[in-house]
């Protein structure tokens, strides 16, 4: 039997020219090479399995090379080339600092460094995880890696650039590696599928990309444990099996059960899903991510987020042409709310299922206006539905559409048969309501109500006497007594009426309070002294009192008042001279 090379070690790059996703960092260095700029340390940082070791391979193979190309490619035929190939070169070292972290192996390598290549030009020292050497070892090899011989390069790899100490970092050249997008890990796996004459669809090797995470290593790890377990023809349910992966359709399952307001489907879609043995939280947060495409595919400028198959893509797009974005924008908010409360949740399988009945109710809101409608009382949501909009609250996408549905009429009482609606759509609409139980006919009222009070409508221009503002007056601090604060500022205030006969002056003691009473309670106390006077026309304002020249200056300290009762009172000023007093 043949011998079996993995795929990570099989297709792993040879050139520049077949490294994956790196295609800036490989031409910095072809040219440097071309220009004969080598540094004589380099730093290569980055996640696992995006190219670190393969890159610095390449590169010390070709500066070695005898008979490079024009763009700076090995030949691969040469002596140095072959033996690097075969395994026995002595111009490249490879060095495991996991392995060969201690001061005793960095002064080995110092050692090592002063003997000259045998073939080529420079003695190539690669030390794969070098976050790994201890700080000692790192101090012993600072003197070596800043001056080292002319004909000695090193090439530092790592995935924890952190941990390195800055004396090495400023002298090194760094290189960051990015990580691997789908698009070009499902390139790759297409062309090694089709060298090794692999039946693959795109949807699974999707499927092998996503789950990769950036790392083509991993990506061929996932691809060659597919195929041992798939054989020659590789399908996407085998594939999602064996990977353990969930699979899309039960998110599309569950977005059209909560379009519907089916709030049962989604339990049993829970429950097949813990019993093939997934996580809970791996689900809640799969929905999450699910809910975020179907919002990305509804902007046509977002599309490029979307790094799925074609056919995928269509998909989500259908499913999000049905969603309305504050609908989406509810059930991805109930999603994030459920994975941060769920390790918290006493009863953790209760919590994702209230999450699901949650977002089953978000788009229907019919059934809870019939509800309030066969218990005799509609206007009780609908008021406290109009309270929430007068405090502010803001309303969510469930309950604008239940006013809606409430407020507008039945069409289909008036069309022929053929013109009526399905029967699940007539149900929310076929409920008449009176239109000042709406929500919009409460506030339309109120609003009329208010332009009937500004404008004088209801009321006659009766004549305003001072006695008459003063009793008035006297009504309106009672009317408030439940606000102690305006009813205080209410009673230390005579009000003045000046010579028009309704323009009233309101007192305060400083600007504060003046924004306070315009901003909070100007229009009630207007309204209340129209209606008490009869008098449409009367208008309020809020003035800050000026400070009384006359009145008397309030003394503090001690000083100020001794000078006062001498000043008022001569027989103490006589006093303090007769027995020499002095005021302190």
């Amino acid at each position: 039997m043949e011998k079996f090379i993995v795929s990570a070690r099989k297709y792993r790059p040879q050139n520049f020219e077949s490294l994956v996703g790196q295609e800036s960092i490989a031409r910095t260095l072809k040219n440097s090479i071309k220009r004969g700029q080598l540094a004589h340390a380099y730093l290569f940082c980055g996640p696992r399995g995006v190219g670190k070791t393969s890159t610095a391979r390449i590169f010390a193979k070709t500066i070695n090379c005898l008979n490079p190309s024009a763009d700076m490619e090995p030949c691969g035929v040469c002596e140095s080339c072959r033996s690097f190939a075969e395994g026995r070169s002595y111009c490249i070292h490879e060095l495991d600092a996991a392995s060969n972290n201690s001061v005793d192996d960095i002064r080995l390598l110092n050692e090592q460094v002063r003997i000259p290549p045998q073939v080529g030009k420079y003695s190539v020292y690669i030390i794969d995880e070098v976050h790994m050497l201890s700080s000692a070892a790192f101090n012993a090899f600072l003197k070596t890696l800043e001056e080292p011989p002319s004909y000695v390069i090193f090439i530092l790899a790592t995935t924890e650039k952190q941990k390195i100490l800055p004396t090495v970092l400023s002298r090194c050249q760094t290189f960051d590696f990015n990580r691997i997008s789908v698009r070009d890990i499902v390139a790759n796996l297409s062309g090694i599928a089709k060298e090794e004459s692999i039946n693959i669809d795109e949807d699974s090797l999707h499927v092998i990309a996503d789950k990769a995470d950036g790392a083509m290593r991993d990506a061929l790890t996932l691809f060659d444990q597919v195929v041992a377990f798939c054989g020659r023809d590789v399908k996407y349910p085998d594939v999602i099996k064996d990977l353990n992966v969930l699979d899309y359709e039960y998110y599309f399952r569950l977005v059209d059960c909560f379009l519907k307001g089916d709030y049962a489907s989604p339990l049993l879609i829970l429950d097949e899903i813990l019993s093939k043995g997934f996580n809970a939280l791996y689900f809640i947060s799969g929905l999450g991510t699910h809910l975020r495409n179907l919002l990305v595919s509804k902007s046509a400028s977002a599309s490029s987020l979307m790094d799925f198959a074609p056919s995928l893509v269509a998909r989500y797009k259908e499913q999000s042409s049905r969603c309305q974005v504050p609908f989406l924008y509810d059930c991805l908010n109930e999603a994030v709310r459920c994975e941060n409360d769920y390790k918290s949740s006493s009863s953790q399988r209760l919590r994702v299922e209230f999450m699901l009945v949650k977002l089953s109710r978000l788009s229907s809101p019919a059934p809870a206006i019939l509800d309030a409608v066969k218990e005799e009382a509609p206007e009780k949501p609908l008021r406290s539905a109009a309270r929430n909009i007068s405090s502010g609250r803001e309303m969510s996408s469930r309950d604008v559409s239940a006013a809606a549905s409430v407020e507008k009429p039945d069409s289909s009482v008036d069309k022929g048969p053929s013109e009526k609606k399905p029967h699940s759509e007539t149900k929310a609409t076929n409920v008449k309501i009176p239109n000042s139980h709406s929500i919009k006919g409460i506030m339309r009222k109120m609003k009329e109500e208010e332009n009937k009070i500004k404008s004088g409508e209801e009321l006659q221009d009766t004549e305003i006497t001072p006695e008459d503002l003063d009793l008035a007056w006297k009504r309106l601090t009672e009317s408030f007594s439940a606000q102690p604060r305006l009813c205080a500022a209410i009673k230390m205030s005579k009000p003045e009426l000046l010579e028009d006969g309704h323009t009233v002056n309101f007192y305060v003691r400083n600007v504060a309070q003046q924004s306070w009473i315009e901003k909070k309670s100007l229009f009630k106390i207007t309204s209340f002294l129209q209606k008490d006077l009869k008098n449409g026309a009367l208008r309020v304002f809020v003035k800050v009192k000026e400070d009384d020249e006359k009145s008397e200056k309030k003394l503090y300290l001690p000083q100020e008042k001794a000078e006062y009762l001498l000043k008022k009172y001569p027989e103490a000023e006589e006093l303090k001279k007769d027995l020499k007093l002095e005021l302190k």
